[in-house]
Order: C-alpha cells, then sequence, then structure tokens
C-alpha cells in the first residue's frame, strides 16, 4: 500500500504543476497582450505618418478644403409639431441649419415712428441672427405691433409677434412666433448688468432651447437673469423707444407677465436684416 508520505508528496507535485502551468498560461497572455499593443501603436505611427505625408503632398488643395468649411456653424432649428401649434403660430419654414459665423449684419426696423436700427455680430449669434435673415426675406415681421412695454423693475419694449397685427389689439398678444424655435446664444453670464440700456435681446419662456421670434429693446439698464438670447446693440432710435416709454403702457399684463401694451403705438411696417459684412 501506499504510504500517507508517498501520497502527500504526489498531492505536491500535483499543486506544483499546476501552479507552473498557470503561470505559464499568464506569461504567454501577457506577451500577446504586449504584441497587441505594440502593433497598435505602430498603426498609430502608420496613421500619424500618412496624415503628415497627406497634409505635405496635398498643400494647397488641404489648405482650399479647410477654407470652404471654416466659417459656418451648425445650428438646430426644432420645428414645432402640428399638434401643439395654436393659431398665433405663423409657419413661413424654417431657416437652413448651416450659417456664417463671421462679419456682421445691420437690422432695420422701418416703424411708424420712424427706423431703429441693431448691429448684429454673426460670430457670437449666427443661429439667432440666421433665423432673422430668414424670417425677415418672408415678411414675417411686417405690419405687427410692438405688443409688450415695461416700465417698472425691468426697462424693455418687445415686439416680434406675428399675432400683435396692425388690425388691432388681441387677448393673444404675446403667444406667437414661428413654426420653430431654438437655442439660446450670447448669453451675459459675465456682464453687469447682464441687459443695459441699448441692447437688443431674444424673449423666451421659462424653458430652455424657446427662442423664437420675439425680441426685446433695453432702454434702461436691466437686472434679468442672463437666460435670454443677446442678438445685438440699438445703433440709431433709441430716441423713439424712449418715447414710447415716457408715454407709459396700459397695464394689461400686470397680472402675470407685467407691464401692458405701448399707449403710443408702435407699429413695425417692415423689418429687414442687410447682406453680412466683413465675413
Amino acid at each position: 500500500m501506499t504510504s500517507t508520505r508517498e501520497r502527500q508528496r504526489a498531492a505536491a507535485r500535483a499543486r506544483l504543476e499546476r501552479e507552473m502551468a498557470e503561470r505559464a498560461t499568464k506569461a504567454r497572455k501577457r506577451r500577446q497582450t504586449q504584441a497587441i499593443a505594440g502593433a497598435a501603436a505602430v498603426l498609430v505611427l502608420v496613421v500619424a505618418g500618412s496624415v503628415w505625408l497627406v497634409t505635405k503632398l496635398g498643400g494647397d488643395d488641404d489648405k482650399q478644403q479647410t477654407a470652404s468649411t471654416a466659417g459656418y456653424s451648425q445650428c438646430v432649428y426644432n420645428e414645432i409639431p402640428a399638434e401643439a401649434r395654436t393659431k398665433e403660430i405663423k409657419d413661413v419654414g424654417r431657416p437652413p441649419n448651416q450659417q456664417d459665423n463671421k462679419g456682421t449684419q445691420t437690422m432695420t426696423i422701418d416703424t411708424n415712428l420712424g427706423p431703429i436700427t441693431a448691429k448684429i455680430n454673426r460670430e457670437q449669434v449666427p443661429c439667432t441672427a440666421g433665423s432673422f435673415t430668414h424670417l425677415a426675406s418672408k415678411n414675417f415681421f411686417d405690419n405687427t405691433k410692438c405688443h409688450r412695454l415695461v416700465t417698472e423693475g425691468i426697462k424693455v419694449l418687445q415686439c416680434g409677434d406675428p399675432s400683435a397685427t396692425g388690425k388691432g389689439w388681441r387677448d393673444t398678444d404675446g403667444t406667437g412666433g414661428p413654426s420653430y424655435n431654438m437655442p439660446e446664444e450670447n448669453l451675459p453670464t459675465d456682464k453687469r448688468p447682464p441687459y443695459p440700456a441699448g441692447v437688443i435681446a431674444m424673449a423666451k419662456s421659462s424653458a430652455p432651447g424657446s427662442t423664437g421670434s420675439q425680441f426685446f429693446i433695453v432702454y434702461e439698464d436691466s437686472q434679468l437673469p442672463p437666460d435670454y438670447t443677446v442678438l445685438g446693440t440699438i445703433t440709431g432710435g433709441m430716441d423713439l423707444v424712449e418715447q414710447v416709454a415716457a408715454a407709459g403702457d396700459d397695464g394689461a399684463f400686470n397680472e402675470n407677465a407685467g407691464g401692458g401694451h405701448p399707449k403710443k403705438e408702435v407699429v413695425i411696417n417692415k423689418l429687414t436684416m442687410s447682406d453680412i459684412q466683413g465675413g
């Protein structure tokens, strides 16, 4: 019979053989991993070298391709579903998603009181400027009233609602817009005050990404939260806005948004956007 000591020795040899086999397997896997990593490193170097070679050999062609794709932003204009549209929504299509992000434009608001002009920097608001350019080309703002004036707390004249027509005030003033909305841009988070006198900014609801066509002209520094796109700066006609503010409002919106219809009526005969300058 096999002695107890011999059985113990056999068991010890078996354990040692298993351990050696496991070590050999681990070593083989390490070598495989190192080989794969080395191959990947070589591949990266080859790709990098190929890019460098193409760049060097491409020369002017590569520069031309860069120039042709530079200077544009990819914008998002979210269409409002048909079932969610009210009668105050005016559908004139959507702007192109690709918009210039260089140069400036002049917005001219021709009103019954005279012209109001603003400078818009495309680098700061390419998508909002693109939206205004599109809407203006569709006569979206023509023959509409600036429907809201606020003279307490904040100091703004609000316009851009297609349902506030020159045919008479409506209970729905302030609810109209285009058939799409867009994310906010150029938020004045580092400005104090965020909305100083002389800026033109975009109105929106409390929800993010709800910017449409309505805008407001700030005629005195206003402490609004920096949630509203700063579209541009008024360059002419601020005296007209101040005259409207001095005449006051009728308090029609005091119970909710604040302010009311301007007592001195403001009708936008036509709103136009100039060609891009210096782009």
